[in-house]
């Protein structure tokens, strides 16, 4: 999100779109990617967004506003995940692996990165981001766990089980949970999935039985 405004992105190809609006509410403003390109995940950079594609190499960036396209900047590898760290002025990058790659807001060229672990393991399958502060968070594909991330060392701080969200009855239909959104101002976060037929406003808690 920023300010009130949710930005979603959508991808299957020939159906990929990305949209704004208020949250919950029909979108204000829309825009189709042309095929073959397969959308994947968006962040928002002062008057402009980043929009990542799957497969096809290549970061579109976009008017804050219109969604109006303004450039095409290539890259290599899948792109699944991005979002921005206001306060180390970068964006932070996902592409289903382990690895999490910096890149510069403005020529989005690569400039560091890090590899998420929880006690000493690689946490791969990264997927959708949010970044909050110096923390990033990742939903891990194919299932409905959220780890948090100490962005500087990769280290995994908290896991958010999500699971129970969507009912059993509207799981069928529906894919994986891979939408995460921080509300500014606030500790809750909007959750969703693809082809979720709803979203979920939450807050993250310490499950007090949890081990230590």
């Amino acid at each position: 999100m920023a300010g009130a405004v949710l930005y979603e992105s959508t991808g299957l190809v020939g159906q990929s779109t990305v949209q704004a609006g208020p949250p919950g509410a029909a979108p204000a403003v829309r825009a189709t990617l042309p095929q073959p390109l397969f959308g994947e995940g968006i962040t928002v950079v002062g008057a402009k967004l980043w929009q990542l594609t799957w497969r096809d190499g290549i970061a579109i960036e976009r008017d804050g506003v219109t969604l109006a396209e303004l450039r095409r900047v290539p890259y290599r590898g899948e792109g699944w995940g991005v979002c921005y760290q206001s306060g180390r002025d970068r964006l932070v990058m996902s592409n289903g692996s382990a690895r999490l790659t910096f890149r510069d807001r403005n020529s989005f060229a690569e400039i560091g990165g890090a590899t998420v672990s929880a006690a000493g393991h690689p946490v791969a399958q990264l997927n959708e981001l949010e970044c909050v502060g110096d923390t990033v968070y990742a939903n891990v594909w194919l299932t409905d766990r959220i780890v948090r991330i100490d962005s500087e060392t990769g280290a995994v701080t908290g896991v958010v089980d999500a699971s129970g969200l969507l009912p059993a009855v509207e799981r069928g239909h529906a894919g994986p949970l891979n939408g995460i959104a921080g509300i500014p101002g606030t500790r809750q976060f909007i959750l969703t999935g693809k082809l979720w037929p709803k979203e979920f406003r939450v807050e993250f808690v310490a499950d007090l039985n949890a081990p230590r």
